[in-house]
């Protein structure tokens, strides 16, 4: 619906990766930095971490369409719970080696097409998403493979890429020598205030934006306090609030659409019981706009004395106006879809 109220001819702010909106912050591009160092090592692992969101999906599409594929044979598999035998399947399925028969055939079909592949000059990568799932054994025929070499070279480069976890998995005793292997390693955080801003305008421009609407600096700040820095979640609220804002037929966003926008995500999401991730966004005010260190209005006399309202009242009326704000929110919403829908229908409202 806002695609079409500002005249985009895409939608800039998609939940799914998409490389072609790949934003080179510096944080993304010294992860890639990272992998293309890997590769020209020919050998060994490397190894990407990140919140879930932190863009690691989107790098390593950036990466595969970079690589030619007459030099390059790529495989990717997404990995639950599985065992070390059944991700020998994976990997042959991957790279189109039959998967049937025992551990034994498998190996041997695997290892014959990475000398095959040497031989015409062709290079084997397996990528390997959600890796903090797999078990230590699966992991360890990982090790495996990698050993098979041709005129000492290594036939099989490996990336890992995995949630924050997979870096404390690494650690364990039992993966000594996988660690061993380890080239490099990169853990992929949040963008900046500064690159949140430019992420936004980087998503708009490429969907055809030419500042309508115009986003203010504080609604661009209020963006990376809620969302952390993290990619998905700068999409997710960028998104609902530019659907909002459409529905008002605004032509600015504001830092108190997005923290009101903010607000009522959390609650759709959590039932109004949300906390504040480790790490994640700040915690939002009850009243819009407050921030830290602000003091309560004076209450005119209400106590018999001018001074600080007590906490309790306060909160409530903090509480009162912020539901004030949301709820004629809704309703100027409602009243604009029902518009639309009338509309659409070439009828008017009916009550």
């Amino acid at each position: 619906m806002y695609v079409e109220f500002y005249g985009f001819h895409d939608h800039p702010f998609l939940m799914t990766p998409d490389a072609r909106l790949f934003f080179p912050s510096s944080v993304h591009s010294r992860a890639h930095a990272h992998l293309v160092y890997g590769l020209a090592q020919r050998e060994g692992f490397v190894i990407v971490t990140g919140e879930v969101g932190a863009g690691k999906t989107t790098l390593v599409e950036r990466l595969a369409a970079e690589l030619d594929p007459a030099s390059y044979a790529v495989a990717r598999i997404n990995t639950t719970q599985v065992s070390g035998d059944d991700l020998l399947r994976l990997v042959a399925d991957g790279f189109g080696v039959d998967s049937t028969g025992n551990k034994a055939e498998l190996l041997r079909g695997i290892t014959e097409m990475l000398r095959s592949g040497e031989a015409s000059g062709r290079r084997h990568v397996l990528i390997v998403d959600e890796a903090q799932a797999l078990p230590v054994p699966a992991l360890e025929e990982l090790r495996m493979l990698s050993n098979i070499t041709e005129n000492g070279r290594a036939l099989l480069q490996v990336l890992l890429m995995g949630q924050p976890q997979l870096r404390r998995i690494m650690a364990s005793p039992d993966l000594d020598q996988l660690r061993q292997r380890v080239l490099a390693s990169y853990h992929l955080g949040g963008l900046s205030r500064e690159e949140t801003h430019a992420y936004v305008e980087h998503r708009l421009r490429a969907v055809g934006w030419t500042g309508n609407p115009y986003f203010e600096p504080a609604a661009l700040d209020m963006l990376h306090r809620f969302s952390g820095g993290i990619p998905r979640r700068i999409n997710r609220l960028a998104s609902r609030v530019l659907l909002g804002a459409a529905l008002e037929q605004a032509g600015s966003i504001t830092g108190q659409m997005v923290e009101l926008t903010a607000r009522e995500l959390e609650e759709d999401l959590t039932g109004g019981s949300a906390a504040v991730r480790p790490g994640g966004p700040a915690p939002y005010s009850p009243l819009p706009y407050a921030a830290p260190g602000y003091a309560a209005p004076h209450d005119g006399g209400l106590n018999g004395h001018h001074g600080a309202q007590p906490a309790g009242l306060g909160e409530i009326l903090h509480r009162i106006e912020a539901l004030e704000h949301t709820t004629a929110k809704r309703e100027r919403v409602f009243n604009r879809l029902m518009d639309l829908f009338a509309a659409s229908s070439g009828g008017g409202r009916h009550y």
